[in-house]
């Protein structure tokens, strides 16, 4: 599948592009942090991958040349991520735009204390299975592929794929800054309070299904 240096850019920017425009957690949360504390905090979220990355393709490389003990390591994993997801959510419908109260972030935490931006997009991406599953299903063979050709393959696969899905998310938090204005208070508001629904949602799945893979 992969060939050469271009077919493995071309590769990593594809599936890249789809990772950064795919609704889930991690995109919520740049929404999220952009309306609660402007494009700077959502950006922030958006360069999660960069953080986070790297550890989770090791990780999947392990994981696909071992046959055993998938599930209950996903399944662990994935109901931390509910669990934080939920933390996230509950933060979401209690937001309340500036000057009605005191102002809570994401997770109920005052601004007062900050954003939080970084941690909490780099806790979401570690905890989120979607990595995890994509790297161990479709990620990892692509990259020992690569590697397979040389270090220099593998690296522009692995950095177009990292440079594709950071730059959607941010492109993500320009436009939700620039259309949030418009939004008004009141829709301000109904916003957050749809994402946190959304995280609500994520949540749900995620607890069905990381009980799913822990006892199966």
């Amino acid at each position: 599948m992969i060939t050469s240096l271009a077919t493995a850019a071309l590769s990593g920017a594809a599936f890249g592009l789809s990772a950064g425009l795919t609704p889930g957690p991690l995109l919520a949360l740049v929404i999220a942090q952009t309306l609660a504390h402007g494009p700077r905090e959502g950006g922030k979220v958006a360069l999660a991958p960069l953080l986070t990355d790297t550890p989770i393709v090791l990780a999947a490389i392990l994981l696909t040349r071992s046959a055993g003990g998938h599930g209950p390591i996903l399944g662990a994993i994935t109901l931390c991520g509910s669990a934080f997801l939920l933390y996230c959510a509950w933060g979401c419908l209690r937001f309340r735009p500036p000057g009605s109260g005191p102002d809570k972030g994401l997770g109920g935490q005052r601004q007062a204390k900050g954003p939080n931006s970084i941690r909490k997009g780099v806790l979401a991406n570690f905890l989120n299975p979607g990595p995890y599953l994509f790297w161990m299903t479709v990620g990892a063979p692509l990259a020992l592929e690569s590697l397979g050709l040389g270090w220099l393959t593998l690296a522009c696969f692995l950095g177009a794929f990292s440079l594709t899905i950071c730059a959607a998310k941010l492109g993500v938090a320009l436009f939700t800054w620039r259309s949030g204005p418009v939004l008004g208070s009141r829709g301000y508001v109904l916003v957050m309070r749809g994402l946190g629904g959304m995280l609500l949602v994520y949540a749900a799945l995620f607890a069905r299904d990381g009980s799913r893979l822990l006892f199966s």
